[in-house]
């Protein structure tokens, strides 16, 4: 792989609310394409998508895209957003990232889950199957209030999944989370919204006990979420964040060893984002081909 696509949603603005496409050649400086306008729309359920993610089937060739089924900007607020909620996720797929399928609902939540959010997913070897994982808002026997916990669910087509099970959960509310396997660890990234920073865990499963990683950077880095973690074309890990608080979008990080913990912020000139704000979306890895079908399909 040579090169990346980056899916995304811009924000709570008209139109905000839907898949934007930007490429890069290197992971750190992008282009947005299609004429700063959405590549996909969602015209069903809430008629709005936050939080895009593409995955590749290597065994099927096609790819996968899923989002939050959600549209703040028709005005319902975020109370409602996340305690009557869609239970759906809405997805796509395209054997080339250029034609894609009309968008269809897949219901995953649990029953009495609020809401839906940030859908992504990894690929289990040894499952032969796409792990998908989530937030939803859940009050359980014994809660005070409910909270949002991480439920996950296999699929091999984006079509039917087994029943959603709890797979994160903290004392305090978890709402984005994204793995990535890297020597012979899965290494994840959490929002922790009580501190409102990310906190960085590793397991030999994805099923396993995860364990802490210390990291002093993304410890001091307050008021940031959506993580986003992928791997560079010269080797090094890019994890990038949104930082909402600021309303300043995604910040590039990068690491050499994710063992270490030891991120290192960019300096401005090191990256640049393109012209539109990107809020949570997904980085995937693309080939010098796919790059170049994306760009002439859907040009700047």
């Amino acid at each position: 792989m040579a090169a990346y696509l980056f899916v995304h949603f811009t924000g709570e603005e008209k139109d905000g609310e839907q898949v934007y496409f930007s490429v890069s050649k290197d992971g750190l400086f992008w282009e947005d394409l299609n004429g700063l306008s959405p590549v996909l729309r969602s015209r069903i359920g809430e008629k709005g998508v936050r939080d895009p993610f593409c995955v590749r089937d290597e065994k099927n060739g096609k790819f996968y895209l899923i989002a939050t089924d959600l549209r703040i900007e028709a005005g319902k607020g975020w109370e409602k957003a996340v305690h009557e909620g869609s239970r759906d996720l809405i997805v796509w797929e395209s054997e080339d990232l250029v034609s894609w399928s009309e968008e269809r609902s897949v219901t995953v939540g649990v029953e009495g889950a609020g809401c839906v959010w940030a859908p992504e997913c990894v690929y289990d070897a040894k499952k032969g199957q796409f792990f998908v994982f989530w937030a939803s808002h859940v009050k359980e026997e014994g809660d005070e209030a409910g909270k949002h916990r991480i439920f996950g669910s296999y699929t091999a087509d984006f079509k039917t999944f087994s029943p959603a099970e709890k797979y994160l959960e903290k004392s305090c509310d978890v709402i984005d989370t994204t793995m990535i396997f890297a020597d012979g660890f899965w290494y994840r990234f959490s929002k922790d919204e009580t501190t409102k920073r990310i906190c960085m865990e590793r397991a030999k499963e994805l099923d396993g006990a995860f364990e802490e990683v210390k990291s002093p950077v993304l410890e001091a880095l307050y008021g940031v979420e959506g993580p986003e973690i992928y791997r560079l074309a010269d080797g090094r890990f890019c994890l990038i964040v949104d930082q909402f608080a600021q309303g300043k979008g995604y910040l590039p990080l990068v690491c050499s060893d994710l063992s270490s913990g030891a991120f290192e912020i960019l300096p401005g000139d090191a990256y640049d984002l393109g012209v539109l704000k990107k809020r949570h979306g997904g980085v995937l890895e693309i080939t010098d081909a796919e790059y170049e079908r994306l760009k002439k399909a859907f040009p700047a």
